[in-house]
C-alpha cells in the first residue's frame, strides 16, 4: 500500500507535530526516511536524498543563520523530497523563523514542526516499519493473493493459480533462469518488454542477500527482483507493480508467499529452451537445435556470433554484455557454469548484418580481455544454425590448444582456431603432410644445435606472436630492434626466401605452429 506524508503524522513519532507550511502536498508519498543536518544548502547533494523521503533535522550545523536555513528549505524541496520535519526546537534553533516558514509555504514543501521532545530514532523507526509493513499484513494484497494461490479446487496447477492471483492484484510475475531466460511469464500489461527489464535487472545487482527485493524503473514500470529457489535450483523472480500501489516490504512478503505456494503446488519450472538450444550445439546435436529452435525462439539467421569465455568473472562480464547489448542494440545468450561462459550474439529479426555489427561484436571480445586470466574464443559471421554448431565444434575441438599456439592472445578468432584446428588433424595423421611441413624448417638444424634454436626462436615469435612486427618480437624476446633486424636478415639467407613473401608466410606459419603444438602433445 502507498504510504503518504499524511499517513506518517498519524504516527506515534509525530505525536504534537504541527504541520507549518505545505499542508496542500501531504499526500506526497513516503517510501524513506533520513536525518540531514548539514553546515550549507550545496552539501544536500552529499546525502543523495530522493523524491520519496522524510527529512528530519535540526539546523544543527546552522542554528544561527536563518538564511542559510531558508537555503536549505529551498534545496530541499528543488530535490522533490517529502517532507521536511524540524526537531529541538527550543533547544538548539531558538524558534523556527517566520521566514523559513514562508520559503517552506512558496516551495509548497510540508515543513513540519516537532515537539521539543520527538527524537530521530523514534520517527525513523515507525516511519519504516510503516513502509514496509503497513498495518499489518492481512492487507487486500496478501490476503487476495493468498485466497488464489491455495485454491487447489478451482485451478489444476500453479501456473494459472498465480495468473488469476496477478489480475486481482494488478501485479506482473516473471521467473527467469539462472542465465536470465525467461522460464514463467505472467503478464497482465504491456507498458514495458521482458527483454528491457531483463537488460537492467543485469546492470544492477539482483543477486544480493537483502531482505526486501531490488527495486528497478524499466522505462516508468516498477519491477522489484530477487533470487528465488526452486527444487534446490537458483532463479530470479520479477515482480511488476502494475500501479505502483505497494511498498517493498509487501513486494518480498508477496514474493515469499509464492515462493511457498510453488512448494505445495509442487511446481516444477520448464526446461530453459534457450539454454538448452545453446548446449545441443555445444554437444553437436543439430537435429536437437532445430527441434528447439522454436520452443526458445530462436531463428538461424539471428545468429551473428557464438564464443566460449573463461577466467573473466561474472560481474565484470555481466556489466560489459549489459552495456554492449544497450549500445550495439544486439542480443546475447548465454550459460555460466563457473567462471566459463558459452554463449551466442544474436541480432533482431527486422535487422541484417552489416559489418559494422560484425565490428562491434570484435569490440566486445576486446573489451572482456582486461583481466589478464580472461580467455576468449569467438566464430563471428555464421551461416544459420548449422554455422553455429560448426563453430561451437570448432572451439571446443581448438580452444586448449590454441593457446599454446599463440600464448600471447587473449582473444582468438576463426582464424586462428581454424590453423590450429589445421594443425591438430595434420598431427594426429601424421604421414606425408606433416612431413612436408616440417622439413621447412630443416635448415635450422644444420646451423647448429645453439645457433639454430636462437633462429627458430626469432622467427617464431615474429611469425606466430608479433604479427610480423620486428619491433614487437624485440619486446617480446627481450633484445634489441637491431639483433631482430640481424636475425631475420640470416634466416632469409638460410631459407632462401623472403620469409614475409605472400607465397611464403603460410606454409611457414604452418610448420611453425605445428612445431609449438608438437612440444604440447609429444
Amino acid at each position: 500500500m502507498k504510504v503518504t506524508v499524511a499517513d506518517c503524522l498519524a504516527l506515534d513519532a509525530f505525536c504534537g507535530a504541527e504541520v507549518v507550511a505545505g499542508k496542500v502536498n501531504l499526500a506526497n508519498d513516503v517510501k524513506a526516511v533520513s536525518v540531514l543536518d548539514i553546515c550549507q544548502a550545496d552539501d544536500i547533494k552529499l546525502c543523495g536524498s530522493v523524491k520519496t523521503e522524510i527529512l528530519l533535522t535540526g539546523f544543527l550545523g546552522v542554528r544561527d543563520d536563518v538564511d542559510a536555513q531558508c537555503d536549505i528549505v529551498n534545496a530541499v524541496a528543488a530535490g522533490g523530497c517529502a517532507a521536511l520535519a524540524v526537531y529541538y526546537v527550543g533547544k538548539v534553533v531558538k524558534k523556527l523563523d517566520q521566514r523559513v516558514i514562508d520559503t517552506a509555504q512558496r516551495a509548497m514543501l510540508p515543513l513540519i514542526l516537532m515537539p521539543q521532545a520527538a527524537t530521530y530514532s523514534q520517527a525513523i523507526a515507525d516511519v519504516m516499519d510503516k513502509v514496509l509493513y503497513g498495518d499489518n499484513f492481512s492487507n487486500s494484497l496478501i490476503s487476495n493473493t493468498v485466497f488464489h494461490l491455495l485454491n487447489f479446487e478451482k485451478h489444476s496447477n500453479f501456473q494459472s493459480a498465480v495468473r488469476e492471483a496477478a489480475i486481482n492484484n494488478d501485479f506482473q510475475l516473471i521467473i527467469l533462469s539462472e542465465d536470465f531466460n525467461p522460464i514463467l511469464t505472467v503478464e497482465t500489461r504491456h507498458k514495458a518488454t521482458i527483454a528491457d527489464a531483463i537488460k537492467l535487472g543485469r546492470e544492477r545487482n539482483v543477486e544480493s542477500n537483502s531482505k526486501v527485493y531490488t527495486m528497478i524503473d524499466v522505462n516508468g514500470v516498477l519491477t522489484y527482483w530477487g533470487p528465488v529457489v526452486i527444487n534446490n535450483d537458483k532463479y530470479y523472480m520479477f515482480i511488476v507493480d502494475n500501479e505502483d500501489s505497494y511498498t517493498a516490504g509487501e513486494i518480498t512478503k508477496l514474493a515469499e508467499i509464492i515462493e511457498l505456494a510453488m512448494g505445495m503446488w509442487k511446481y516444477t519450472p520448464e526446461r530453459d529452451a534457450k539454454a538448452e538450444f545453446i548446449k545441443s550445439l555445444i554437444r553437436g546435436n543439430k537435429s536437437l537445435a532445430y527441434t528447439l529452435k522454436d520452443e526458445a525462439r530462436i531463428s538461424g539467421e539471428e545468429i551473428l556470433s557464438v564464443f566460449f569465455s573463461k577466467g573473466i568473472g561474472h560481474e565484470v562480464e555481466s556489466q560489459i554484455f549489459s552495456e554492449f547489448e544497450k549500445e550495439a542494440d544486439l542480443n546475447i545468450m548465454k550459460i555460466t557454469e563457473g567462471d566459463e561462459t558459452y554463449g551466442m550474439i544474436l541480432t533482431y529479426e527486422d535487422e541484417g548484418v552489416n559489418p559494422s555489427i560484425k565490428n562491434s561484436c570484435v569490440q566486445l571480445f576486446n573489451k572482456l580481455k582486461g583481466n589478464k586470466k580472461a580467455r576468449i574464443f569467438h566464430v563471428t559471421g555464421l551461416n544459420g544454425i548449422e554455422g553455429a554448431g560448426d563453430a561451437y565444434r570448432l572451439i571446443s575441438e581448438s580452444w586448449s590448444f590454441v593457446q599454446n599456439v599463440f600464448p600471447y592472445k587473449r582473444v582468438f578468432t576463426k582464424y586462428e582456431l581454424t590453423l590450429v584446428s589445421n594443425c591438430i588433424n595434420i598431427q594426429l595423421q601424421g604421414g606425408f603432410v606433416k612431413k612436408n611441413y616440417i622439413e621447412l624448417l630443416d635448415p635450422f638444424k644444420e646451423a647448429g644445435e645453439n645457433k639454430g634454436k636462437q633462429l627458430l626462436d626469432t622467427l617464431e615469435t615474429f611469425v606466430l606472436d608479433a604479427g610480423m612486427n620486428s619491433g614487437k618480437t624485440a619486446e617480446f624476446m627481450g633484445i634489441h630492434t637491431n639483433t631482430v633486424q640481424y636475425r631475420l636478415k640470416k634466416i632469409n639467407e638460410m631459407l632462401g626466401v623472403e620469409i614475409t613473401g605472400n607465397r611464403v608466410i603460410p606454409g611457414l606459419t604452418m610448420a611453425l605452429a605445428l612445431k609449438r603444438l608438437e612440444r604440447v602433445v609429444s
